[in-house]
């Protein structure tokens, strides 16, 4: 994923390169040539494990918190995870949680695979993703038609700029971060909402793009208006 969308914020250069010429080598990836530096300032880009440790914290998420990755293999490994890591011990995933007997049945499976991280996160305290791929998209839908679950969708556009002030000195964890957080995230936390239409007089793909997908939010169609609700 980070090939396909130039994303190399964080990684060395020869991390970067290595990105590059395996995006450059899938001839059905048709960007080439990506600015990243662009693409992380749009908040197109996932966030890092360590960013997401850092919002989490500033969210008000204590270090006892437990946190499981619904995620295939991360890039880099323990090198970056061990960041996320230092804010919160307690992270798991299905390769800790499980034996190896238990995950072998599904060897060469990967849809099988992908579908435990899927039920976990549907049936999960608070979901949180990290970037806005199928499977994220997928799992916010299916926790709003079971009662608007709290999925708390980080806006990655207005942290990369706090974290910019971080990196800069302008700004230090603590207080002032998570008040700026918390208030920008006050409003993305799985509330019941209305999916966002097209932008007015768009059409065909352009009108695809900008409309909400309905699995991501199947509200109002696919969800009764109750008390509940």
């Amino acid at each position: 994923m980070l090939a396909f969308t130039g994303c190399t914020y964080g990684l060395s250069e020869s991390e970067a390169d290595e990105l590059r010429i395996m995006r450059e080598k899938t001839s059905h990836w048709k960007l080439k040539d990506i600015n990243s530096t662009e693409q992380r300032s749009g908040g197109n880009c996932p966030l890092t494990p360590h960013e997401v440790g850092m919002f989490l914290r500033a969210m008000g998420y204590t270090k006892s918190t437990w946190i499981y990755i619904a995620a295939g293999e991360i890039y880099g490994g323990d090198k970056y995870i061990s960041k996320l890591r230092s804010y919160f011990p307690n992270l798991v995933s299905k390769e800790v949680l499980a034996t190896k007997e238990e995950l072998e049945k599904f060897k060469n499976h990967a849809s099988q695979v992908a579908a435990l991280d899927y039920i976990i996160s549907v049936e999960s305290d608070v979901f949180i993703p990290s970037h806005s791929g199928n499977m994220a998209r997928a799992v916010e839908g299916h926790r709003r038609f079971l009662g608007h679950r709290k999925t708390l969708t980080p806006d990655r556009r207005g942290l990369v700029e706090l974290f910019g002030l971080l990196e800069k000195g302008e700004l230090t964890e603590g207080p002032k971060l998570s008040s700026l957080v918390t208030k920008m995230h006050k409003y993305r936390q799985g509330a019941p909402r209305k999916r966002y239409a097209s932008l007015p007089g768009s059409k065909g793909r352009t009108r695809l793009r900008t409309e909400e997908s309905f699995y991501e939010n199947p509200f109002p169609e696919c969800i009764c208006l109750t008390g509940k609700h």
